[in-house]
């Protein structure tokens, strides 16, 4: 039996939000959702959804050999609580400037 594929991507139709401290930082119905094993699914927000004029840019990077390597974003003292592939792997181009969440909340 073939075994399943590493990272899946699936759209969300439903309304997605995070929220941090309060405060509403994504809000989207055109999120995709990435199932990779061994980790919990994470919602990837168009840029558009979410609100970037509150996050700062860090100084970490991180790099995952199915993915490729990371701009982490900071809301405050709130370090690192986001990431984006600017320049993802070949077959990972749908993920490509979206932005995901550690911390989130669907509705």
């Amino acid at each position: 039996m073939p075994q399943a594929p590493r990272i899946e991507l699936h759209p969300v139709s439903q309304r997605v939000q995070v929220h941090v401290d309060g405060k509403l930082l994504a809000d989207s119905t055109n999120a995709l959702e990435l199932r990779e094993r061994g980790y919990p699914p994470r919602h990837y927000f168009p840029r558009e959804d979410v609100r970037m004029d509150l996050l700062n840019t860090s100084e970490t990077t991180t790099h995952c050999p199915f993915k490729g390597s990371t701009v982490c974003f900071s809301l405050g003292e709130n370090k690192d609580i986001a990431w984006s592939y600017e320049q993802p792997i070949e077959g990972m181009e749908a993920i490509t400037g979206k932005v995901a969440f550690y911390e989130q909340i669907s509705k």
